[in-house]
């Protein structure tokens, strides 16, 4: 089940870069630092190709900033694993239920997060996260205990842990794992760093205690 092998990963990079070749890139650096999820954005270029590589590797690997309803079923059809979505729009969600791959739709308030599960929402994607932080996902899952939720957007490494320790059920992680500027200027190495960093503070999160995944 793709929802425990997301959490099993624990980690998401989410990577959005100017070319499938580089997204491939940036992936390779991230897996090599720890990091063993992967999200490509449709914002990238040629993301199906980024993708189908990818996959066609064994990498757990999901399609993100879905906006469109064509784009799910371009997403299975190169081999994705698991479709994310910025926000919540119903023809979009269908089109991704439509697949039967996990699907991951982006909220960030009581009235969208009861829209998710209407629609049939695998999990929600706490986007952005860092309007709330740690306090908004606690909050949200006060009148929905069991929800399954992925923080994205203002992750680092630093406060991974308390994200994890919250309940969630994985995190996504963009520019503080796979920065813009180095995925354009092929700094590999840095992101290959910074995924070390993502990889330890997951390592010493989970050194703290086994913490049960919520179900949806």
């Amino acid at each position: 089940m793709t929802l425990d092998a997301l959490a099993a990963a624990g980690v998401i990079a989410v990577i959005r870069a100017p070319s499938a070749e580089s997204a491939v890139a940036a992936a390779a650096a991230a897996i090599s630092g720890g990091i063993s999820a992967i999200e490509i954005t449709f914002t990238t270029p040629d993301a199906p190709r980024a993708i189908e590589r990818l996959a066609a590797d064994g990498v757990l690997v999901g399609a993100g900033t879905l906006t469109e309803p064509a784009q799910a079923a371009i997403a299975l059809n190169c081999g994705a694993q698991f479709l994310v979505s910025p926000g919540v729009d119903d023809a979009l969600a269908a089109a991704m239920a439509e697949t039967g791959l996990t699907t991951l739709l982006g909220a960030v308030t009581a009235t969208e997060v009861m829209r998710v599960r209407q629609l049939g929402g695998d999990a929600v994607k706490l986007f952005p996260a860092s309007i709330g932080g740690v306090e908004l996902m606690r909050a949200l899952r006060e009148p929905f205990p069991d929800l399954v939720v992925v923080p994205t957007g203002g992750v680092t490494s630093d406060n991974l842990g308390a994200w994890l320790a919250a309940g969630a059920l994985a995190v996504g992680a963009g520019s503080a794992l796979c920065p813009h500027e180095a995925v354009r200027l092929g700094h590999y190495d840095e992101i290959r760093e910074r995924a070390r960093a993502f990889a330890a503070a997951l390592a010493a999160s989970r050194a703290g205690g086994p913490a049960g995944r919520p179900g949806i």
